[in-house]
């Protein structure tokens, strides 16, 4: 909104001319949600406990986490909320890119918003039927699978991999599958690793500024050019959005920091990772965000560890719990050591992941 009104009017006040640079834009979306998220956030953890918007514990979780029952849930409206605010004014809304991540983040967060709502409702953590969720996230990652096969963009059924300059694989329509199977199990990893007081926050503060990095330079034909990357016209105004992601991110952290005050919610996990799986997408770095991510792929894989365990060794488990942070926790770490450390874990992906672009 701000490029569309001001800069234009720069002609006759020539300081309006920082709008154009998506670093300026990108800086003070992410102040914009950084200060939302501090003004408005008692607000609304003050509202979510008055409608009595409370966590309900699974009984077979770790005992510790029984305390945690009534906590406000839902806190990842405060995430989707200031993010949308910050990118409608400060993206460049005549961009198609814009709005296909825009949507993907509203639609994740919206089957997000009715799997929590069913929760509190029944004050249990029984929220939509498995069959109902996963079929809400596949109708969303099939809709943005096919606006993005349709769009016309060069290579875009190609697929990179890490250390290799030229794409490995043209996948064509098999690229279909690879995408939505992408979308929807990076919205659930993430959803399965926020599971801790500030766990799924700070890895999500990680990634987005990882992909503030690589949309940026994915954006420009001199930096893509020079790294050996695919230049994605468009791609750096996603800067503006992977940047309020970070601003609001870490103000949620704020409150979700242990002990925990507000809880994100499938709302604020679905729509957080599926946006992210979405960006990946549109700058061709698929397998790169599996790198980025790395602790979330984590904790998705011990999950199907143990299930595929539990049923073909007659009941015999890997872990002592999953996802993966639970099984530290029933190991004797502490929740903040836990949380720390798989932190640490995810600043080691992220520097790994980002060295590749040099080593190709």
């Amino acid at each position: 909104m701000f490029l569309e009104f001001l800069y234009p009017l720069v002609k006759y006040f020539t300081p309006l001319n920082v709008f154009q640079y998506l670093t300026f834009r990108g800086a003070y979306a992410a102040l914009t949600t950084l200060v939302l998220c501090f003004v408005f956030g008692p607000a609304i953890i003050k509202i979510l406990m008055k409608l009595k918007v409370g966590q309900s514990i699974r009984d077979d979780g770790p005992a510790t986490h029984l305390k945690k029952g009534g906590t406000p849930t839902m806190g990842g409206v405060l995430i989707i909320l200031s993010v949308l605010i910050a990118a409608l004014l400060w993206m460049d809304l005549d961009n198609e890119k814009v709005w296909l991540t825009l949507g993907a983040f509203a639609a994740f967060g919206a089957i997000g918003f009715v799997d929590d709502f069913l929760k509190v409702r029944r004050h249990n953590s029984d929220g939509l039927p498995v069959w109902a969720k996963l079929a809400g996230q596949f109708a969303v990652a099939i809709i943005i699978t096919l606006v993005l096969y349709n769009s016309g963009e060069e290579g875009i059924t190609t697929l990179y991999v890490p250390f290799f300059k030229n794409p490995v694989v043209e996948m064509g329509n098999l690229w279909i599958p690879f995408a939505v199977l992408l979308l929807v199990g990076e919205s659930n990893a993430v959803n399965l690793s926020d599971g801790l007081d500030g766990l799924a926050t700070g890895l999500l503060i990680l990634v987005f500024i990882s992909l503030a990095i690589l949309t940026y330079i994915t954006g420009r034909t001199d930096y893509s050019s020079y790294l050996g990357i695919p230049y994605i016209v468009g791609s750096g105004e996603l800067t503006v959005f992977c940047l309020a992601a970070v601003g609001a991110c870490v103000g949620f952290l704020w409150y979700n920091a242990h002990p925990a005050e507000v809880f994100m919610g499938d709302v604020g996990s679905l729509s957080l990772g599926g946006v992210v799986a979405t960006i990946s997408l549109i700058i061709k770095k698929e397998i790169l965000i599996l790198i980025i991510g790395g602790v979330f792929v984590l904790e998705a894989a011990s999950v199907i560890i143990q299930v595929l365990s539990y049923k073909l060794r007659k009941g015999k488990r890997v872990f002592k719990m999953a996802p993966l942070h639970h099984h530290f926790e029933e190991s004797g770490w502490a929740e903040t050591q836990v949380v720390i450390r798989f932190w640490i874990l995810g600043g080691l992906f992220t520097i790994i992941a980002l060295s590749t672009l040099k080593i190709q």
